[in-house]
């Protein structure tokens, strides 16, 4: 299983906190993550993640391409709505080549639990 990591600046805290919450279940698993989100996850949780490039330089895309070659299972993204972000058209195409082939993202902190109690299953 191998799920992948984003979170905008302003919710990488509440990221952190669930993996925290979680992190026997996500031990388990192999993650990915975004530029600073996996540098934050590694260094206040001890998860081991690979990372790719920030967001904003091409990360999203990156996972984006993981999920249609078959090599993520699924994603949590936890987006800021509020703030206006440049490489907008990124995130979408990521919400997009998910839906194309039906992996799981989880946008939100309550989507995310979700995903997480049917891992732990």
């Amino acid at each position: 299983m191998r799920i992948a990591f984003i979170a905008h600046d302003e919710r990488k805290a509440a990221l952190i906190d669930l993996v925290d919450e979680h992190i026997e279940l996500l031990d388990g698993f192999d993650c990915l993550a975004t530029g600073s989100t996996g540098e934050r996850l590694e260094e206040e949780t001890g998860l081991g993640v690979e990372r790719v490039e920030s967001g904003s330089h091409g990360g999203d895309m990156m996972v984006g391409a993981a999920v249609a070659t078959g090599d993520c299972d699924g994603v949590i993204f936890l987006r800021d709505p509020l703030t206006a972000k440049p490489h907008e058209p990124d995130i979408m195409a990521l919400l997009r080549v998910c839906d194309v082939h039906d992996v799981p993202v989880a946008t939100n902190r309550s989507s995310a639990e979700m995903m997480m109690s049917h891992l732990a299953e």
